[in-house]
């Protein structure tokens, strides 16, 4: 078994064969659970930061601050505003304009600030195809199950915040597990 909370001994194979589980809830009630498969050959810093805060157990508890039904819901924030970062600083952009990684619905990806080297811990999952995004933000991975959990946080009531994406009930990241596909 990997034990991904050791992950500067970790290959990038054993991060191609991980899978991250996020119980998600919407208003105090459990929605599913959104199983995402990582992308260590596009984006191996990503990949191995994000793998990091959610071995740590860094993701549980913490909301969807934004939702854009059809374009993405954005987790991670340690504020739960959207203007937090990680303890474990700032990674450099990988963005890549490779039609493989292209943000498309399901495609995870680091929500940065305009300074392209600013990504941390927050993420967003696409809700819905948004190509503009190629080359800018750093995509590194797809969902493979639970269309039923993103469609219920996507659709979530909103208002206030920027983009009037604020969501009105509580987008709730029960808990964040990593686990061996194999």
């Amino acid at each position: 078994m990997t034990d991904y909370t050791q992950i500067d001994s970790l290959s990038d194979e054993d991060l191609k064969n991980a899978l991250v589980d996020l119980e998600v809830e919407v208003g105090g009630n459990g929605v599913g659970t959104i199983t995402l498969e990582l992308w260590p050959e596009a984006a191996p810093a990503t990949v191995r930061n994000f793998v990091r805060y959610a071995a740590e157990g860094f993701y549980d508890e913490k909301g969807f601050h934004r939702v854009i039904s059809g374009f993405m819901i954005q987790g991670g924030c340690p504020q739960g505003t959207g203007t937090g970062s990680g303890h474990h600083g700032l990674i450099s952009g990988e963005f890549s304009m490779d039609p493989s990684y292209a943000h498309q619905r399901g495609v995870i990806s680091m929500a940065r600030s305009a300074d392209p080297n600013s990504a941390s811990c927050q993420f967003f999952i696409c809700h819905g195809a948004a190509d503009f995004l190629n080359g800018q933000y750093a995509a590194f991975g797809k969902l493979v199950e639970g269309d039923a959990a993103l469609d219920a946080v996507a659709s979530v009531a909103t208002g206030g915040g920027g983009e009037g994406s604020s969501p009105a009930e509580k987008c709730v990241i029960k808990s964040m597990k990593v686990r061996s596909r194999v």
